[in-house]
């Protein structure tokens, strides 16, 4: 049994290793004169040396057992082995004058085991699927794989096996992408299981050249070279020795093409280096020209740029005081019409003493609707106003005033910020002295200094 668990082991990794545990077993089983053991071992030693490349013992192992004395499970290990061996020796040759006789050897050998399995086993349904998958029936031997497959606990070598089996029927049924990816989860598995008779690696590395992928092409045949030297098998030797120079052959001409490249751009580099130079001095010759343009330009873009921004105020300016203008106008002329009315009528009338009344009122209602519009209007336009004003005074000078709204001193300044720079005209419009005016400029002027 231990011997047995050892082998499991080796059968994977070193060829030579298992072969040596084998050989313990038959000796083992001669002493305990145990037919049984013996033919179980001799037909395990003829798979190892078929996996070797020992085809000539393998065969001489096969023949000297007698099938018709087996018990039912070792003839399945019989027919297992022989499938395995002409499997193998078809990769070997790699010529139809052999394949054909041999195919039909496994065929053969197939349908003996399949007779042997229960139905509905999960050995009987995976060989039923190659059954399929030779008879060129893709669709139902796929179905019958993926089931096996599924079944398989992963990061194990039978995980690994079933993924190789989907990833054949794939490539036969034209099937690349499905065909890569059970490649690639065999090659893994394999890898972490440390597996050196993994010939999913060998097909990964062949389906990537194929694919045009030569460096990954090459990494994996040099692995699986590897792996074949440490299993020591002349049989994967031989094969990989067919697919590797190729491989090699074309990497090392990507290589040497890229160097050619790489030769033409280092040149051309050069060239353009050279080329550069040149330009960068006479370049230098103009530089100081350029950046004195570019300051130029810059102060005549700054200067554009304020003037815009001056000519965009005063058009804001005019639209909004043009209508504050014409609205305003309008609801006095309204006014004056309505009075108009009203003075005929009383004249019409006889009421003279009403018409004297009416006519010696104030007009500080009027007066005062007149500067609340134009507080309203002026500060839709400079809504920080009052804010930058009193940022010149000392906070205890400051104006605290309610909001939309100014006083008399506020309404001179932003009459001077619209642009009425005209004392007497500034006086006129809010009905003060051009002495007052001055009074309330020296007056801001002076808090404003002693504000710093």
């Amino acid at each position: 049994y231990i011997n047995n668990k050892i082998i499991s082991q080796y059968q994977t990794l070193i060829c030579d290793s298992a072969e040596y545990y084998i050989h313990e077993n038959i000796e083992i089983a001669q002493k305990l004169g145990n037919d049984d053991l013996l033919n179980e071992s001799r037909l395990e030693l003829a798979f190892v040396y078929s996996l070797s490349g020992l085809f000539i013992q393998a065969h001489g192992i096969l023949t000297s057992v007698v099938y018709d004395t087996l018990p039912g499970y070792l003839k399945c290990r019989y027919c297992w082995t022989y499938i395995r061996y002409y499997e193998n020796l078809i990769k070997y040759t790699a010529d139809v004058k052999y394949s054909d006789p041999y195919m039909a050897e496994i065929n053969s050998y197939r349908n003996e085991v399949i007779s042997l399995l229960d139905n509905g086993s999960d050995e009987y349904d995976k060989e039923y699927a190659f059954r399929l998958q030779e008879a060129g029936n893709y669709r139902e031997a796929l179905k019958l794989l993926l089931t096996s497959f599924e079944k398989k606990q992963p990061e194990t070598h039978a995980y690994a096996m079933a993924a190789m089996s989907l990833a054949k029927v794939y490539a036969l049924a034209g099937n690349e992408e499905e065909e890569n990816y059970y490649l690639l989860l065999a090659a893994i598995t394999d890898t972490q299981l440390a597996v050196k008779e993994n010939e999913a690696l060998l097909s990964l590395a062949t389906r990537l050249y194929q694919d045009g992928r030569t460096d990954r092409a090459y990494t994996y045949i040099k692995v699986a070279l590897e792996d074949a030297n440490f299993f020591n098998s002349r049989f994967k030797n031989s094969v990989i020795a067919r697919v590797q120079p190729i491989i090699e052959n074309t990497y090392l001409q990507k290589i040497e093409h890229q160097k050619q490249n790489l030769r033409l751009y280092a040149a051309f580099i050069t060239l353009i280096v050279i080329t550069l130079v040149i330009a960068l001095y006479f370049n230098y010759n103009q530089k100081k020209i350029i950046i004195k343009t570019r300051e130029d330009l810059l102060q005549k873009n700054e200067e554009l740029i304020e003037l815009n921004r001056r000519l965009d105020e005063a058009n804001i300016i005019k639209e909004k005081y043009i209508g504050y203008f014409i609205n305003q106008n309008s609801v006095y002329i309204d006014k004056l019409e309505r009075y108009r009315k009203d003075v005929n009528l009383k004249i019409k009338a006889g009421l003279i003493q009403e018409l004297y009344k009416s006519s010696s009122g104030s007009f500080e209602k009027e007066i005062e609707d007149i500067y609340a519009n134009f507080d309203k209007a002026f500060l839709e336009l400079y809504p920080d106003f009052v804010e930058k004003f009193n940022a010149l005074l000392k906070p205890d000078k400051r104006f605290n005033l309610p909001k939309s709204q100014l006083n008399a001193e506020l309404r001179i300044f932003a009459l001077i910020r619209l642009g009425i720079t005209d004392v007497a005209q500034i006086a006129l419009q809010l009905r003060l002295s051009t002495q007052t005016i001055y009074n309330y400029k020296s007056k801001i002027k002076k808090e404003r200094d002693n504000g710093g």
